[in-house]
């Protein structure tokens, strides 16, 4: 395997460091220092200078033509390998704010990856166009506070069929993403058939982060830091019912579909 820089990637490494280090990181600690300056008090909204820094600055990565790089291997983004991302990714990991920027950010690039690669015409016209433009945030809704959920089969937040809906029940947390008011899809696994194999017991569905029944409980925090306005939020799920077209893949396929997210996602967010 060439783990060298090619000659596709290393004109993009040169843009993507000089704009890093000449227009982003000289924003970055302003950008931080507003956490929790809003008008209302509320650390998980944004102030109109925190939009005005993040907006003006994805504006100049899209003219400057440095936009998801993450999309290895598709048509939709550069068709760049997992190693020539690296490089790129190894530049946005020095500022905190770089990867929004470039529309790199976590956990949105596997999210995208979710709608991209097994989402459905609706799912894909509904949330990936306006998440590949940048125009919304997501959140990837799996790690619960009744199972060591770093084994996925052992997820029991429950889905049950009720006629030609889904209804779901239980409590998620430390859900990134979750706190951003621009935060607009959840993506969520769920136990559908505790009695199948356990790599067909669960199912993955897609819905609006606004939808009925879905209440936020509380920030969790780290070392007491929440990562406002970003957050990670521990939510509960009070019989939120779904359509049949908010399956991902296929019932009892939720398994393979968070394997196929996390996979590339680990890579791609350690690199930075």
């Amino acid at each position: 395997m060439d783990l060298g820089i090619s000659e596709r990637v290393a004109p993009l490494i040169k843009a993507v460091r000089d704009m890093v280090e000449n227009d982003i990181a000289p924003l970055d600690a302003e950008y931080h220092a507003l956490v929790g300056t809003h008008p209302t008090g509320d650390r998980f909204k944004h102030t109109d200078r925190q939009l005005e820094i993040l907006d003006g600055l994805k504006s100049l990565a899209r003219e400057r033509g440095l936009w998801n790089f993450w999309l290895t291997d598709s048509e939709r983004g550069y068709g760049l390998s997992t190693v020539e991302y690296a490089y790129l990714a190894e530049e946005m990991g020095k500022v905190g704010i770089a990867a929004e920027v470039f529309n790199c950010n976590a956990p949105d690039t596997g999210n995208m990856e979710v709608l991209e690669r097994y989402g459905t015409q609706e799912h894909k016209d509904r949330w990936l166009n306006d998440l590949l433009d940048g125009k919304i945030r997501s959140a990837y809704v799996m790690t619960e506070p009744s199972t060591a959920s770093s084994d996925a089969a052992q997820l029991s937040f429950e889905a049950k069929k009720d006629g030609d809906k889904w209804v779901l029940n239980g409590e998620k947390w430390w859900i990134s993403g979750s706190g951003d008011p621009r935060c607009a899809l959840y993506i969520v696994m769920a136990c559908s058939d505790p009695d199948a194999p356990k790599h067909s017991r669960h199912t993955m569905f897609v819905m609006d982060a606004d939808t009925l029944g879905i209440e936020i409980l509380r920030p969790m925090q780290v070392f007491g830091h929440d990562d406002a306005p970003h957050g990670h939020m521990h939510l509960r799920f009070n019989n939120v019912r779904l359509p049949a077209s908010a399956v991902v893949l296929g019932e009892g396929r939720g398994f393979e579909v968070a394997q196929g997210r996390l996979g590339p996602g680990r890579i791609h967010h350690c690199m930075r």
